[in-house]
C-alpha cells in the first residue's frame, strides 16, 4: 500500500506522476473536493485521469492536508479477489496503518473492476458522512448502470475527460496562444500533426513515431481486451476485435446494422450488442439521425454514423492506414462536440449534413465539414437543403474549411482549427 501512495514517506506527490498538466480540466475536479459528493472521473483508457488525480492530491497536500489523511489505490492491477471485501481489506488496513484524524480522501483508480463497488461507497457515504471523500475513477459507462443511479442518486457528480483537446495539445508543445490570425501558420504546423497524432497524453509527448504506434496499438488491445472480452466474458473475442477494426476503418461513414453485419458475419444482435460495449468502453461513439420523432432517429432501419474517440487511436487500428483528411477533419469536429456537451445528430434527404446541434430552445444548428477550401457546391447545398427543410427552426449554418473563412448566403466558413480553439456556436 505504501507503494501506491509514496506522499506517506516523502510528505510530498513525485513529480513522475504529475509531469502531464491540464488545467482547466484539473480546476473542475479541484472545485469538487471541498464538497461532500462522490466525484467520479469517466473516460477512456489513457487519456489522463490518473494524472488528474495525483494533481489533485499534490494539491490537497500543499494547502495543507495531512499526507497520511490521502488514500490512493489502483483497482486496474490483477487482484484474484475484484469483490468488495477487497475494498475493505484496502481500508481497514489503511486506517490500521495510520488512524487518520479528521477528514479522509479516498481516491480508488478504475473502480469498475470491482463487483458491486457502488454498495460498499454508498455504506461508507452514508456512515462517515463528511469526514470521507471519495474520488473514482472508471474506464467504462457501464459503470454508470441503473444500479449505481438509484444506490448513488444526489450523492455522486460525474466528469467526463477527453484526450487533449487542439487548445490543450497547443500547451503541451509549449506554443503560447496569443492571436490566431497572425500565428495562423505556426498554428497550422501543429494543427496539422494534432489531426493525425490524435491527443492521448503519452503519444503526444512522445515523437517518435513507431513507439507511438507500438503505444497506441496497446491502448487498443486493453481496451478490447480488458475493459469488454474480460469485462464481459466475450466468446467471440475475434469477432469483437474484427468489428471494433471494421468500425474505425469507417469513421465518419454511414452504415446500416445490415452492412456491418455482412461486414463481420455477425447477427444484427450480437453486432448490436458489441457496438454498445465499444460505445461503453469510450472507443466509439454511433451518431442518429436527426428527427423530432425520436421513433425514427433511433430507428434501427436508419443508418448510423461511427466515430472514434481519437484520430491517433483511430490511424493505429484501422484495418489499413487512410490517409483521409476529411474524414479524420469529420471525426475530429464530432469528438470536439462531445467534448462541448452539446446534443446533435446527422440528417440526410438528398444530400447529408454532417452535424445538427439541437439547442435548448429547440434552434438548430447544421454543420458541414472538410478539410479543404476548395468547397464542393454539394456541401454548401446541404445546408441549404436543410435550411429549407426545417425553415426558421435553423438558426445558424456552419461550414468548417481548411483555412477560408467568411460568411456568404448565411452560411459561415470558419476554419476547423480556429473552430476547435473556441468559436462559439451562437451568433
Amino acid at each position: 500500500m505504501k507503494m501506491w501512495n509514496p506522499w506517506w514517506i516523502e510528505r510530498k506527490v513525485p513529480a513522475s506522476k504529475k509531469r502531464i498538466s491540464r488545467p482547466e480540466t484539473l480546476e473542475t475536479i479541484l472545485k469538487l473536493l471541498d464538497i461532500r459528493e462522490v466525484i467520479c472521473i469517466t473516460g477512456v483508457r489513457r487519456c489522463g485521469k490518473s494524472t488528474i488525480m495525483y494533481q489533485a492530491i499534490d494539491h490537497l497536500i500543499g494547502k495543507g492536508v495531512e499526507p497520511e489523511n490521502i488514500l490512493y489505490f489502483n483497482l486496474d492491477e490483477p487482484f484474484e479477489d475484484k469483490s468488495i471485501g477487497l475494498l475493505d481489506r484496502i481500508f481497514g488496513e489503511y486506517i490500521e496503518l495510520h488512524v487518520p484524524k479528521g477528514r479522509k480522501y479516498i481516491f480508488l483508480d478504475e473502480i469498475q473492476n470491482v463487483k458491486d463497488w457502488e454498495q460498499w461507497v454508498k455504506k461508507f457515504y452514508d456512515l462517515h458522512g463528511e469526514d470521507i471523500k471519495f474520488v473514482l475513477t472508471g474506464s467504462n459507462s457501464s459503470m454508470l448502470s441503473d444500479q449505481l443511479s438509484i444506490l448513488l442518486t444526489g450523492r455522486m457528480i460525474t466528469q467526463h475527460v477527453f484526450p487533449l483537446s487542439f487548445k490543450e495539445y497547443l500547451d503541451f508543445e509549449s506554443f503560447e496562444l496569443k492571436d490566431p490570425d497572425i500565428q495562423r501558420n505556426e498554428i497550422l504546423h501543429y494543427f496539422n500533426k494534432y489531426l493525425f497524432k490524435g491527443g492521448f497524453p503519452e503519444v503526444v509527448l512522445e515523437n517518435d513515431m513507431d513507439i507511438n504506434h507500438l503505444r497506441l496499438t496497446e491502448y487498443f488491445n486493453s481496451i478490447l481486451l480488458r475493459d469488454i472480452v474480460v469485462g464481459r466474458n466475450i466468446r467471440e473475442s475475434a469477432k469483437l476485435i474484427e468489428l471494433a477494426n471494421y468500425s474505425l476503418s469507417n469513421v465518419s461513414t454511414l452504415l446500416s446494422y445490415s452492412k456491418i453485419s455482412n461486414a463481420t458475419g455477425l447477427s444484427v444482435n450480437s453486432l448490436k450488442e458489441y457496438l454498445l460495449f465499444l460505445e461503453q468502453a469510450y472507443l466509439i461513439y454511433q451518431l442518429n439521425f436527426f428527427s423530432y420523432s425520436v421513433k425514427d432517429s433511433i430507428s434501427i432501419k436508419m443508418p448510423k454514423k461511427v466515430y472514434c474517440i481519437d484520430n491517433g487511436l483511430r490511424n493505429s487500428a484501422a484495418f489499413t492506414f487512410s490517409a483521409d483528411e476529411g474524414r479524420l477533419a469529420e471525426n475530429l469536429a464530432f469528438v470536439e462536440l462531445k467534448r462541448r456537451k452539446v446534443e446533435f445528430f446527422y440528417w440526410k434527404e438528398k444530400r447529408e449534413v454532417d452535424f445538427v446541434i439541437k439547442g435548448i430552445d429547440g434552434a438548430l444548428t447544421g454543420i458541414n465539414c472538410t478539410c479543404t477550401d476548395h468547397i464542393r457546391q454539394g456541401e454548401i447545398n446541404a445546408l441549404l437543403e436543410l435550411k429549407e427543410q426545417f425553415g426558421e427552426k435553423v438558426s445558424r449554418l456552419i461550414l468548417l474549411t481548411k483555412n477560408l473563412e467568411k460568411k456568404e448566403n448565411d452560411i459561415s466558413y470558419i476554419p476547423l482549427w480556429k473552430w476547435v480553439l473556441g468559436t462559439r456556436l451562437s451568433k
